[in-house]
């Protein structure tokens, strides 16, 4: 995959913890998910359509879910509730609503987010590579995989 279909969702992470979030987050190294499941239990998943195609999933641990739900809602969140879940698609379409925006080329489409839990209910296409964007905020880890292939 390429590094133009990568770099926008870096930066639309970056853009999310400097303008909505009051923790910090640190990006780290992208790699290849061997593993083709998330890495973590509280799923955002956007589907992408158009000049690329596949799927981009937000996973994190229900301790940060809560926490990013409750800086984002202004309230605070304790447990997985329906707000949680609803600030967590939320996040998930932010991130990939910034990313696709940078996207090279044409039209591109996102779904609407489903959040799923438990890392194992989420399906990535098996002629997809899937890479991973590994971040840490102040609260917990946070990942985004990217599995996208050009049309």
């Amino acid at each position: 995959m390429k590094a133009a279909y990568i770099n926008p969702f870096v930066n639309a992470v970056r853009h999310l913890f400097q303008t909505m979030m009051t923790m910090s987050v640190k990006i780290g190294q992208p790699a290849l998910n061997t593993d083709a499941q998330p890495q973590h239990d509280v799923c955002g998943v956007i589907d992408v359509s158009g000049e690329v195609n596949g799927r981009v999933v937000v996973s994190m641990p229900e301790l940060l879910a809560t926490t990013l739900a409750s800086e984002l809602l202004g309230d605070t969140i304790e447990k997985l509730d329906a707000d949680c879940i609803d600030a967590v698609g939320e996040i998930a379409n932010m991130i990939a609503g910034n990313a696709k925006t940078d996207f090279p080329g044409g039209a591109n489409a996102i779904s609407v987010p489903q959040v799923v839990i438990g890392r194992e209910n989420v399906a990535y296409a098996a002629t997809t590579p899937v890479i991973n964007i590994p971040c840490e905020t102040d609260e917990g880890p946070l990942d985004i995989d990217v599995a996208l292939k050009a049309r």
